[in-house]
């Protein structure tokens, strides 16, 4: 299993999410409003507002779920970035990939 996360303009985070999830690639999104962004973009520091997306995903699926994040995702480039869970418990990885099964 993988945990991946993304920022988003508030307005397109669930759809992002959405998208995800009616694929079958993520079993879960969590969606946490209200992140202050502080990065570098075009020569200036910008000062946003984004929401947190954080999505389980089994490991078959992390190639698919990058893809769509790039055709979803409003951002020229989006932060995308997956972390391997040093443990997750039985029950939780056994729903996940119950519901994750796209064929």
């Amino acid at each position: 299993m993988k945990v991946v996360f993304t920022t988003a303009p508030a307005q397109e985070a669930s759809a992002i999410a959405e998208a995800l999830l009616k694929s079958r690639l993520i079993g879960c999104a969590n969606l946490v409003e209200g992140a202050r962004s502080l990065y570098w973009w075009d020569g200036a520091i910008q000062d946003d507002t984004e929401t947190l997306i954080f999505m389980e995903t089994p490991d078959e699926h992390t190639e698919a779920v990058m893809k769509m994040l790039y055709e979803v995702h409003p951002y020229d480039v989006p932060k995308i970035v997956f972390l391997e869970p040093e443990r997750v418990n039985d029950a939780y990885l056994e729903w996940l990939n119950s519901e994750t099964q796209t064929s």
